[in-house]
């Protein structure tokens, strides 16, 4: 149960699991970097919305894969995901994918925390 509610915590709060845990300056880096990476992401207009069927129409198997994958590493950035899906201002899918900066930051940020949630259980 513990386990669970410090993941939860790490994903909702980027580097959270290191606030738990008492390490402060792993917190702050991570916070920091998470943040600052969907912000830029996001003032890059990213692609921050999950693929819809006319988005990935005509598309093979593999390349929907590939963008729903993008689309759930996006969405492990937790938190600032979270405020930037609800603030931004891409629309669809495919506008967001037309710049790859964008996109490219806010799956950073998602990679990003999975790993401030892996090692900050530790």
């Amino acid at each position: 149960m513990k386990a669970a509610a410090a993941m939860l915590i790490g994903w909702l709060v980027p580097g959270g699991g290191y606030l738990m845990a008492r390490r402060y300056k792993q917190f702050a880096l991570f916070l920091a970097l998470i943040c600052a990476a969907v912000g830029a992401g996001v003032a890059l207009h990213g692609g921050n919305l999950w693929p819809r069927a006319e988005d990935v129409q005509g598309l093979d198997g593999l390349t929907v894969f590939i963008a729903r994958a993008g689309a759930v590493a996006k969405g492990l950035a937790g938190g600032p995901y979270l405020i930037a899906a609800m603030l931004g201002d891409v629309s669809t899918y495919t506008q967001g994918r037309i710049h790859e900066y964008g996109t490219t930051l806010l799956t950073m940020a998602g990679i990003l925390n999975v790993m401030a949630i892996v090692d900050g259980r530790r």
